[in-house]
């Protein structure tokens, strides 16, 4: 295991022109900066964060391509430990469908931590595919930095044989740029999947319902159920204005109180917060309607998942 370097080419069997793609799972337990990461590294907000456990429930294709490559990240779901609901079994089956597939995996901790839930997540990593270990969240470490990190590192590579370490910050424009060079010699030669400019190849329609989501969680905090999720009813497009209706689902009456707040104004928060995201980035008009429905089970219940786009 190397710390922060990358595999040597022979240039004579490589031309260092030779344009690569490849797939990149970016996994690892909840709430460890991967969805974060995964929006610096395709340059825009296509995976929503918050800091609640469990915000991310689909896999998330983001898309970036330079001059001589094309990196095509998948954000996964963080594995799920503590409930077997019906949910949590159809994001794990995300999680481990895409390790099967790709052609590097990203294991993301936080740094200087690793706990149960990562070595649950670690279990599950195959070893046939190359993995770097992502030590995320390296500002939050103090000044005696390597007192800390360098016998975590150490402890690290003695539980998987990781291609490579990589301490870093997904909030560090220079870390990013890093870890791109590292990634690199692990794509495949061959032509781009996508193209060019694109950054995702989910939906706007996707992708206005989980700004919402992302909104309905950062205003309720902890008190909402992480159950709770979000339905595009219609979404219209005319020239660059969209028309978005949008149902909220809770599971009970109090979900949707709080969601409604002090006559309204909490949803109006979420409301007006969700379209201005949207409108930075779709790059043009929204005019968004929301309402909250009530509809108990629905996350336990395996037919329903599927017809709200769970896998």
């Amino acid at each position: 295991m190397t710390e922060s370097t990358h595999p040597q080419q022979d240039a004579a069997d490589t031309p260092a022109a030779a344009f690569r793609c490849g797939t990149v799972a970016i996994v690892g337990r909840p709430n460890v900066g991967k969805s974060t990461l995964m929006n610096a590294l395709v340059g825009q907000k296509i995976s929503i964060t918050s800091r609640k456990a469990q915000t991310t429930r689909h896999r998330i294709v983001g898309i970036q391509t330079t001059d001589d490559a094309q990196y095509v990240f998948v954000d996964t779901p963080g594995f799920q430990t503590r409930h077997a609901s019906a949910l949590n079994r159809s994001l794990n089956r995300a999680v481990t469908s895409t390790l099967s597939s790709v052609d590097l995996i990203l294991f993301v901790v936080e740094a200087g931590y690793y706990g149960a839930d990562d070595e649950k997540v670690l279990s599950l990593l195959p070893k046939n595919t190359p993995v770097l270990l992502v030590a995320n969240k390296l500002d939050r470490i103090g000044e005696n930095r390597s007192e800390v990190m360098m016998p975590f590192l150490e402890k690290m590579g003695q539980l998987f044989p990781f291609r490579e370490v990589v301490p870093m910050s997904a909030k560090t424009r220079d870390h990013i740029a890093r870890l791109f060079e590292i990634i690199r010699p692990y794509l495949p030669e061959g032509e781009p999947m996508y193209d060019a400019d694109a950054m995702t190849d989910r939906s706007e329609r996707f992708l206005a319902s989980e700004i919402i989501r992302e909104k309905v969680f950062r205003w309720t905090g902890d008190e909402l159920p992480y159950t709770s999720t979000v339905v595009i009813d219609k979404f219209e497009t005319e020239g660059r204005l969209r028309r978005v209706f949008a149902t909220i689902l809770v599971e009970r009456d109090a979900h949707k109180a709080m969601i409604i707040g002090n006559k309204g104004s909490k949803l109006k928060q979420i409301s007006t917060e969700a379209r201005l995201d949207m409108e930075k980035l779709f790059d043009g008009k929204v005019y968004l309607e929301m309402w909250i429905k009530v509809k108990s089970g629905w996350a336990d219940n395996e037919a329903g998942l599927r017809a709200y786009g769970y896998e």
